[in-house]
């Protein structure tokens, strides 16, 4: 599940914008694979939300998994730093790409050509964290 905040900033911005994916994760919705979801008006959203560095798509995201105990995908270190204060559990993107490909939802050579589309994208990943990736990838294929 997603929440409203991150619907708009990826697929609505981003089909605004021309970005490919914006159009996938937007199919993925209309599919049910994905939900999006409302985001209950706690304390810990209320806080979050002032929060300066935190977009209202990353602070609605926390509050979601809290309010569902659940898993936040967060791959900036300040929304993990931030995440782990409140103990809210956090993967980053990879996760799910590595998830899907254990899950046979995508092939090896899906996941791995989704990260390097990624990466191409500027999603950035450190040289070692990219080559653990592409092991892990390998390592799920056997």
């Amino acid at each position: 599940m997603t929440t409203n905040a991150v619907y708009e900033e990826v697929v609505t911005t981003g089909i605004d914008e021309g970005h490919a994916d914006a159009r996938r994760i937007e199919h993925v919705i209309e599919n049910g694979l994905l939900s999006v979801e409302e985001v209950d008006q706690t304390v810990l959203f209320e806080r979050l939300r002032k929060n300066d560095r935190l977009s209202i798509a990353d602070a609605s995201v926390l509050a979601l998994a809290d309010q569902h105990d659940g898993t936040a995908i967060v791959d900036e270190r300040y929304g993990r730093a931030v995440a782990s204060a409140e103990t809210v559990p956090t993967r980053g993107t990879a996760y799910i790409v590595l998830r899907l490909h254990r899950d046979d939802i995508l092939t090896a050579d899906e996941a791995q050509e989704t990260i390097d589309e990624m990466v191409d994208a500027g999603w950035y990943c450190a040289p070692d964290l990219y080559a653990k990736i592409s092991r892990k990838i390998d390592e799920l294929s056997e």
